[in-house]
């Protein structure tokens, strides 16, 4: 199968399947005249690497994830990689909800000038 039909049946853009390919996700054959040629399972890999970015994995977790994949295996090495990345992002959301809640301070100060004491001079200045 041709790159074009991979991406329109997999729903994404030949150049995510270049991407792909680049980070080792992706292995498709090549024709004699170095055409990428890919089998019919490609599509349902291209899904499942689009579901793997929507969760919040890097590639370079992706494609440790993969051969548990293939295998059709959950391992605790399988299990502790997710964890990993569940903390990560876990973590992630706690440093932009405390920024939300700097903004949030920064936006009442905005509306509220005269009721900010930093934004008021001091004496002897």
């Amino acid at each position: 199968m041709r790159i074009g039909d991979v991406a329109s049946r997999a729903g994404v853009s030949t150049r995510a399947l270049r991407y792909y390919e680049e980070q080792g996700l992706l292995s498709p054959e090549r024709t004699a005249n170095g055409q990428r040629s890919y089998p019919e399972s490609a599509v349902q890999r291209v899904r499942l690497i689009q579901q793997f970015y929507a969760a919040g994995l890097p590639s370079r977790t992706i494609l440790r994830m993969l051969p548990f994949v293939d295998a059709g295996t959950t391992t605790p090495e399988a299990l502790d990689i997710l964890s990993v990345e569940r903390d990560r992002i876990a973590a992630k959301m706690a440093e932009l909800g405390q920024a939300l809640a700097q903004l949030d301070q920064v936006i009442d100060f905005a509306r509220h000038p005269d009721q900010c004491s930093a934004a008021r001079p001091r004496a002897g200045r």
